[in-house]
């Protein structure tokens, strides 16, 4: 199912899959990495959250062909106008699509990977109560100058790549969420920007262990 309704909803093209069995225990929302889209992170969203219902995201900005979230100068240095425009806009979408397709009350999480995450971290910390929940793969700070909110609440789980190029970046993250108040578990895999199935099982656990 894609996006076709009013307001925010129409924005973003998105799929929805509904839990394995039972009610949903909270709404997860898949945001792919660089050239993905809407369906890419859904096989892995399934395997380790297969109670939540899934709302896979393609993002809207175009590079050369590949989707991301939002436009970069470099591989390290981002537009920040638009990655706060859309990082705002997401939050807008994501409360809209919860309300949709679950409740308004329904209790919200993120997975993202690589841009996808960056998107994922920017939406949490312009808006603290977009996700209750964010799992982060392969992030880095995407704000030249991020905003300190208050994350009391929020639950993160960080996994990053000994070998990926793009691990100095991402290094100061566990302190900088762990000051603004969430609860982190963060780590360093034996892996590169690709993910492992070492991610998948710690992404299984987390969300098996999660109230969200």
């Amino acid at each position: 199912m894609t996006g076709a309704d009013d307001g925010p909803l129409a924005a973003w093209v998105h799929t929805v899959r509904a839990p394995v069995r039972g009610p949903a225990r909270g709404v997860l929302f898949l945001l792919h990495g660089t050239g993905g889209d809407e369906t890419s992170l859904l096989e892995l969203g399934r395997a380790v959250a297969p109670g939540h219902l899934l709302v896979g995201v393609r993002g809207r900005s175009n590079e050369e062909g590949a989707t991301r979230y939002f436009r970069r100068f470099d591989a390290f240095r981002y537009d920040q106008e638009h990655l706060a425009s859309e990082a705002g806009a997401l939050s807008a979408f994501v409360r809209s699509a919860a309300a949709r397709h679950a409740g308004a009350a329904s209790r919200r999480a993120a997975l993202g990977y690589s841009n996808g995450a960056n998107v994922a971290l920017a939406a949490q910390l312009l808006d603290p109560a977009t996700f209750g929940a964010v799992a982060l793969l392969r992030a880095v700070q995407p704000f030249e100058h991020p905003p300190i909110p208050s994350l009391q609440g929020t639950e993160v789980l960080l996994l990053l790549g000994r070998n990926d190029p793009y691990l100095p970046a991402g290094r100061a993250l566990p302190a900088l969420l762990e000051a603004a108040g969430a609860t982190v578990e963060a780590d360093e895999l034996e892996a590169g920007h690709d993910l492992t199935q070492e991610d998948v099982a710690r992404l299984a656990a987390w969300f098996a262990a999660l109230e969200i």
